[in-house]
């Protein structure tokens, strides 16, 4: 198993270090019942703007629902089929448009389902377990296969699972599975008082 933990200017908690996002998913091991609901209830509990909770999950476990999660298999873009193809459960998450209050445009709804997404990914990484979250999908594949409401938008399919080993992974995975990981400079993206001046 390949750690990867993070190289931070200062310590983090380790859920947050020790978070990211394998391809090396292991084949053979499921997810049981009770961590999957764990998955979501962290999602659950996220924050959102009014309360609105405007998140979806479309969960396919491979274990419980081959037809559905080969579906889901089928809306990823080649390349991530490659690797995908590991995971025992994939999981669509998917932002409402409209907030459920008022039904006026809710335009945190991607901003919400993103944390919510963060709570189950760290979550995932308290248990043990690893997600990959993509965005190379066929969201229209997606919303026809799923029968998803008009006033939504699927944002993500995530591959979740145990990691497994880089020596399964295809030639073209290994480098970046293997590669150090790198964010900018802080100072590069946090600012302080006004735009362009580094904390």
């Amino acid at each position: 198993m390949t750690t990867k933990t993070a190289l931070s200017s200062v310590p983090l908690h380790d859920l947050i270090a020790n978070r990211w996002s394998p391809r090396a998913i292991a084949a053979d091991k499921a997810i049981s019942k009770t961590d999957l609901l764990a998955l979501l209830e962290a999602a659950r509990w996220s924050p959102s703007c009014f309360n609105d909770q405007p998140w979806r999950f479309v969960v396919f476990d491979k274990n419980t629902d081959l037809a559905s999660w080969e579906t889901a298999l089928s809306v990823l873009v080649e390349k991530n089929q490659l690797w995908a193809k590991n995971a025992p459960v994939l999981i669509l998450s998917v932002a409402m448009a409209n907030f459920n209050h008022n039904g006026a445009t809710n335009r945190w709804s991607g901003y919400d389902t993103g944390a919510a997404t963060m709570s189950l990914s760290l979550q995932a990484t308290a248990l043990g377990l690893v997600v990959h979250q993509m965005g190379g999908f066929d969201g229209s594949k997606a919303r026809e296969l799923f029968a998803l409401p008009e006033d939504c938008t699927p944002m993500a399919m995530l591959a979740v699972g145990y990691q497994g080993e880089v020596d399964d992974l295809a030639d073209d995975f290994k480098a970046a599975e293997t590669a150090e990981r790198s964010r900018k400079p802080l100072a590069e993206q946090f600012f302080a008082g006004k735009w362009g001046v580094g904390v």
